[in-house]
C-alpha cells in the first residue's frame, strides 16, 4: 500500500477563525489575501511600511489539531533585516509580505494590522447615571513646616483633611510619599487631594499641586469576543469617549471551554491568556485617553466585568476548576484592588472594582447587565439575554429571579460560518427573500440601501459585499425558512433546485449561493453545515432559557430584552421566527444595548449600586443547564425552527409560518397570508 501524498500546511488566521492549506513557501500575505483575512499593506508587499506585521500563536490547538510554533514560519528575511535595523519591531512579530509558510501554523493579525477594517459595535447606554463616587476631590491648605512643630509634611496633609473635611481617620497610599514634598511646595502648601472611600477607612490615593477639579474613570467589559470600554468624567458623569477591540484571546480559542482547554494542555497558559488581555485592555486606554485628550495618569477608578472565565483570566486566576463539574470560582464576591496589581497604566493609586459573579458560568457580566435591567423590581416576568459567543440568561420579576449560561459559541458572531466574518463595512447586516422566485436582496454594513435600489454598487464599490455578520445569518437562515428552501428540521429542500439555480448541489448535501461575486470576489454561499451550526447555537440558548422557565413555572414572558452587540443588531422578529427566543408580544421585545457596561458604568459612578449589586447577587438563583436533565430534552426540540413542540401564538399574529413537513398546520397561521415588506 503506498501512503498518500503529504498535505499542504494548514494555516488559521486569528482572530477571523478562517483557514486554509496552502503550499510551503507561499507568503503569510498571500495566504491571508486568498482567504479574505484582511492585514493592512500600504506599500503593497515591499516590506517598506511595515503596517502588515503578525505573530505566531505557540501551542497546540486542540480543537483545530494544529500545533503550532515559530518553525512553522522561515527565517527572517533581508527585508524584515532591514526594517528591524531601521524601525522598532517586537522580537515576536513578523512581516507576512516576506515571511513564507513551511508548516501547520496559527497566525495572530494584531489589532493595529487590521484597525481599518474592524468595527467593534458595542456600547453602554447613554442613560443618566446619579453620581455618588468612591472617590472625591478635596482642596486644603497645609502648614508650613514648623522647627517648634516637627510634624512631617505627609502627617501635616492628613491633619488639614481631618480638620477642613472632617476625616476621622485617614491615610496616604505609600507612593506618594516619594513626591509629596515637591507637590506641596509646587502648589505654594496647597493641593487638591483624591479621597477613596468605599467601604474601608478613607485613603488618599492622589495629590495635585493647587486647586484642581478633574479626574476620570473607566468601565470596562471583557467579553470572550470583544473588550468594550468608555471613559466618564467622574465629576460630570459624562461618557468622554469609548473604544472597543477584538478579544485577543480568541487565538487560543473562539470559545470559553477552548481556552479552559488550552490552559490545562500547555503549562503557564493562564498567564499567556492573562498578559495578552491585559495588553489589550492598556491599549483601550491608550485608545480613549487619545481620545478624550487626556492622561492616562487623570484616571483614579475602574471597574470591570466579565464571565467568570474572562473575570479569572484578568486576574490572573487559573480557570482550570471552570472547565469541569462543579465549576468552582476561585472567588465570587465583589473586589476592591488596585490597577497597579493588575498591570494596567492608570494612575499609581487608582483602585479597581469588580462587582461580584452570580456562579458557576454566570459572571459579573450578567450581574451587572441585570443590575442595568433590574428585572428583581418588575411586577412582570423579564427575559434579560446577553447573545455572545457565552450567552448568558436572567429570568424573573420581583417575586423571584434565575439566571443561566448557555455555551452557544462562535457561530452568532460570523465564526464557524464558511462566509461568516464580524461586523466590519460589507458584512451583509439584512436580507430578504423573494417566495416566488428565491432571488435574494441584501443591506451590507456601509450602506442603507438595499441591493435592489439605486446606488447600492456605487456604496459598496470600495468595500465589495464580503462576508455576512451575525445579525445578517440570523435574518438569512430565517428568511430561507420563510421562503421554503429548508425545512423546519433544517434540511435545504434539493427538491428546490428545479425552482432557482441559487439551490446547488454540494457533495450529498445542498447549498444556497446567498450572494454572486462581482470583480474577482468569491460567491457567498450558505452550507448546510452553516446551517446547523445556527440550529446547534440556537438550540443550546433557547434550552437553557427553557429550564429557567420551568424553574419558574412559566410557560410564557412578558418582555424580552436582548443585550450585547449582537442582540441590540439583530431584528427580534427574526430571533423569533428562527426560535432564539421564546414566543411574546413583538412590541415588547427590545434591544437594551451593552446593559453589562452600562451597568459597570453605573457601579463606577455611584458606589451605591455597588451595595444593590452585591446584595442581589446573593437572591439570584444560578441554573446549572449541563446538570439539568431535561435540558437534552429541550435542546432536541429547539434543533426545530422555531421549536418542535414549543407554540408561537404571538410570533403567527405577525408572520405567516410555512407549513409543517406533511402538511400539518401551525395553529393561528390559517389566516390571510400577508405580504412582507423590507423594512
Amino acid at each position: 500500500m503506498t501512503n498518500p501524498p503529504p498535505q499542504d500546511p494548514l494555516v488559521l488566521f486569528m482572530p477571523s477563525g478562517k483557514r486554509g492549506r496552502f503550499p510551503q513557501g507561499t507568503p503569510v500575505l498571500e495566504a491571508a489575501r486568498e482567504l479574505g483575512v484582511y492585514v493592512e499593506s500600504v506599500c503593497g508587499g515591499r516590506g517598506i511600511c511595515g503596517k502588515c506585521q503578525v505573530s505566531v500563536a505557540e501551542g497546540h490547538f486542540a480543537k483545530h489539531g494544529i500545533t503550532s510554533s515559530a518553525d512553522s514560519l522561515s527565517g527572517q528575511s533581508e527585508t524584515e533585516k532591514r526594517y528591524r535595523s531601521k524601525r522598532d519591531m517586537a522580537e515576536d512579530r513578523r512581516l507576512s509580505c516576506s515571511t513564507k509558510i513551511l508548516g501547520d501554523v496559527v497566525i495572530d493579525i494584531p489589532q493595529e494590522a487590521s484597525a481599518n477594517n474592524q468595527m467593534v459595535r458595542k456600547a453602554a447606554d447613554t442613560r443618566i447615571i446619579e453620581r455618588e463616587t468612591a472617590t472625591t476631590l478635596h482642596y486644603v491648605e497645609v502648614p508650613e513646616p514648623d522647627m517648634h512643630k516637627p510634624l512631617g509634611d505627609a502627617d501635616r496633609l492628613l491633619q488639614a483633611l481631618r480638620d477642613e473635611w472632617g476625616f476621622e481617620t485617614i491615610s496616604l497610599y505609600f507612593h506618594l510619599h516619594k513626591s509629596l514634598q515637591k507637590t506641596l511646595r509646587d502648589g505654594k502648601w496647597a493641593v487638591t487631594a483624591a479621597v477613596f472611600q468605599d467601604e474601608g477607612a478613607p485613603v488618599v490615593t492622589h495629590v495635585w499641586p493647587g486647586f484642581h477639579d478633574k479626574f476620570y474613570g473607566l468601565a470596562c467589559d471583557i467579553g470572550s469576543t470583544t473588550i468594550a470600554m468608555h471613559l466618564s468624567d467622574m465629576m460630570s458623569g459624562e461618557t468622554l469617549a469609548s473604544a472597543g477591540i477584538a478579544n485577543p484571546q480568541i487565538r487560543f480559542g473562539e470559545d470559553l471551554m477552548s481556552r479552559v482547554s488550552y490552559v490545562m494542555m500547555n503549562e503557564g497558559g493562564e498567564a499567556a491568556l492573562t498578559k495578552v488581555v491585559r495588553e489589550a485592555i492598556n491599549s483601550l486606554i491608550n485608545d480613549i485617553c487619545e481620545q478624550a485628550g487626556i492622561s492616562s495618569d487623570d484616571i483614579l477608578e475602574a471597574t470591570f466585568v466579565g464571565n467568570p472565565v474572562m473575570h479569572h483570566l484578568f486576574l490572573g486566576l487559573d480557570p482550570t476548576e471552570l472547565g469541569q463539574a462543579p465549576f468552582a470560582l476561585t472567588v465570587s464576591d465583589a473586589l476592591a484592588i488596585s490597577a497597579k496589581a493588575l498591570d494596567l497604566n492608570l494612575n499609581e493609586g487608582a483602585r479597581v472594582y469588580m462587582p461580584p459573579c452570580i456562579a458557576g458560568h454566570v459572571g459579573a457580566d450578567a450581574a451587572s447587565a441585570a443590575l442595568a435591567e433590574r428585572p428583581y423590581y418588575e411586577d412582570g416576568i423579564t427575559l434579560l439575554v446577553d447573545i455572545g459567543t457565552n450567552a448568558e440568561i436572567v429570568l424573573g420579576s420581583k417575586e423571584r429571579v434565575v439566571a443561566a449560561s448557555s455555551p452557544t459559541g462562535p457561530a452568532f458572531e460570523g465564526a464557524e460560518i464558511s462566509c461568516g466574518q464580524r461586523a466590519a463595512p460589507g458584512a451583509i447586516e439584512r436580507i430578504r427573500i423573494d417566495k416566488e422566485t428565491l432571488e435574494p436582496c441584501i443591506r451590507v454594513i456601509g450602506s442603507d440601501k438595499w441591493s435592489d435600489e439605486e446606488g447600492f454598487k456605487d456604496d459598496v464599490e470600495t468595500t465589495g459585499v464580503t462576508g455576512i455578520c451575525g445579525s445578517g445569518i440570523i435574518e438569512t437562515i430565517a428568511e430561507m425558512f420563510l421562503s421554503g428552501i429548508i425545512t423546519e428540521n433544517g434540511i435545504i429542500d434539493g427538491s428546490m433546485v428545479s425552482k432557482s439555480s441559487r439551490i446547488i448541489a454540494d457533495g450529498r448535501t445542498f447549498s444556497y449561493v446567498l450572494w454572486r461575486g462581482e470583480n474577482g470576489m468569491p460567491d457567498l454561499i450558505i452550507k448546510q453545515t452553516d446551517i446547523r451550526a445556527i440550529q446547534l447555537a440556537k438550540a443550546a440558548l433557547y434550552a437553557g432559557i427553557r429550564l429557567l422557565m420551568d424553574k419558574l413555572g412559566l410557560q410564557k414572558v412578558d418582555k424580552i430584552k436582548l443585550a450585547g452587540a449582537f442582540g441590540t443588531f439583530i431584528d427580534p422578529k427574526y430571533a423569533m421566527i428562527l426560535g432564539l427566543i421564546p414566543d411574546c408580544e413583538l412590541q415588547n421585545v427590545s434591544a437594551v444595548g451593552n446593559a453589562a457596561g452600562t451597568g459597570a458604568q453605573m457601579t463606577l459612578l455611584n458606589k451605591s449600586y455597588r451595595r444593590e449589586i452585591e446584595d442581589r447577587v446573593r437572591k439570584i438563583e444560578k441554573i446549572e443547564t449541563a446538570l439539568e436533565a431535561d435540558f437534552q430534552k429541550h435542546f432536541v426540540n429547539a434543533m426545530a425552527l422555531p421549536n418542535k413542540v414549543d407554540a408561537f401564538p404571538e410570533l403567527v399574529k405577525e408572520v405567516t409560518l410555512p407549513e409543517k413537513k406533511g402538511g400539518e398546520g401551525v395553529e393561528g397561521n390559517q389566516g390571510r397570508r400577508r405580504r412582507r415588506r423590507k423594512n
